[in-house]
């Protein structure tokens, strides 16, 4: 029977909502990252990033965004890193292949934390993983994916055809008074979003807007009667902000995560077809790392954050208890499958939006990369996974023996 306009309306307003709060998330982020930039505090970073070759850069801004993105979210991760990348590279070829490794790199990092990305949270708030093991058995599958693309990248022509270090943009300018403090609250307050998601379970745009609530009154109180300070101000950072890039990134969330995604699960799961599918895949495809698997290629193209929920309502924890390995390699592949698409993640959104990457540029460039990586860290998975099988199995005898 078709489903009713009521019900229809009702699933699409609920999408729509969901995308309006990463719409206000991105914008109280970029507003925060935009008044740090504006006191050149990003200068603290910058000014210890003294290398200027190709190569290093590529490699000292990757593992930089992969250990920030496991504490913070890709997404904020991605605009902070894009912002220094703009201080640090001048536009070019090289630069926007740089921004393609934060995006690997940052849901690389979020995959191995539950913090770190939505989906690694929406599995560890119903218990399907928890933290430490998550941590133990993740870390050395992301730090896989993100070195082997690593790695290729290296070789290329955008990388070694440089003949040149490249220069820094931002090397005459001079921070602005209480550039320090300004940058230390503005990083405070994006650190603060996981923790205050955590501690009030309130969705984390009102986090974002209450730490920018914070700077705006910070930056008040700094340049209070100060005329020509005024770009330093909230409302003028507003009105800096990529305005356009937020409405690309609207655009795309509207239709890669359409409400038709969660219409098309919700009427699944009640009709119990969900299960049907779990059973059909099972019968089919006995492997559970060749159906996780298949599930981060496919999060490259569907949003993954229902592709998840529907797995969830697929297996139960019956079928599959917590920390399982198929749990652990549903985290990991829907964290990083995003990676091999442009559009496959938030992050990817996001640079597509900032720095106006195309998305065949992305493809022909970036997602050979990506899915050498993917694999590689599923092949790290398994090896770690069965070698900490086999050392476990070999103590067996000398406990049942003592």
């Amino acid at each position: 029977m078709a489903p009713s306009t009521d019900i229809a309306v009702s699933e699409l307003s609920h999408a729509s909502a969901e995308v309006s709060e990463v719409v206000f998330f991105l914008l109280g982020a970029m507003t925060i990252v935009e008044i740090v930039d504006a006191h050149q505090g990003f200068k603290l970073v910058t000014d210890n990033i003294t290398s200027r070759k190709p190569r290093t850069l590529l490699w000292v801004v990757a593992f930089v965004t992969f250990f920030l993105s496991s504490i913070l979210d890709n997404l904020t991760t991605t605009i902070i890193m894009v912002s220094l990348l703009r201080k640090l590279v001048p536009a070019s070829e090289f630069r926007k292949f740089l921004g393609a490794v934060v995006v690997i790199a940052a849901n690389a990092g979020g995959a191995w934390t539950p913090i770190g990305d939505v989906t690694t949270t929406m599995l560890w708030i119903h218990g399907q993983i928890s933290t430490l093991q998550t941590m133990k058995s993740l870390f050395i599958p992301s730090v896989v994916s993100l070195t082997v693309p690593l790695a290729l990248m290296s070789l290329t022509s955008e990388v070694n055809g440089k003949g040149q270090d490249s220069p820094s943009v931002m090397t005459s300018e001079q921070m602005a008074p209480r550039g320090q403090l300004v940058f230390a609250v503005g990083v405070g307050a994006l650190v603060f979003v996981p923790v205050f998601k955590a501690v009030t379970g309130l969705p984390p745009y009102m986090g974002i807007l209450l730490g920018l609530g914070v700077l705006w009154i910070l930056t008040d109180a700094i340049h209070y009667g100060e005329s020509e300070r005024q770009r330093l101000k909230v409302p003028q950072a507003l009105s800096r902000i990529d305005t356009q890039g937020v409405l690309f990134f609207l655009g795309i969330l509207l239709s890669v995560s359409s409400g038709s995604e969660c219409i098309f699960e919700n009427f699944l799961e009640a009709a119990g077809i969900l299960r049907e599918i779990a059973n059909y895949l099972d019968a089919h495809i006995p492997n559970v790392e060749l159906i996780a698997s298949t599930i981060g290629v496919i999060s490259a193209i569907i949003d993954n954050v229902p592709l998840v929920a529907a797995t969830m309502g697929m297996y139960d924890l019956t079928s599959f208890p917590q920390d399982s390995e198929f749990w652990q390699l549903i985290a990991y592949c829907a964290g990083t499958g995003g990676s091999m698409l442009v559009i496959g993640s938030a992050a990817g959104v996001a640079f597509m939006g900032m720095e106006k990457v195309d998305f065949f540029w992305y493809l022909r460039k970036v997602s050979g990369f990506a899915f050498a990586g993917y694999a590689a860290g599923i092949a790290a998975y398994l090896a770690t996974h069965n070698l900490h099988i086999s050392t476990t199995l070999a103590h067996v005898p000398f406990i049942s023996g003592s």
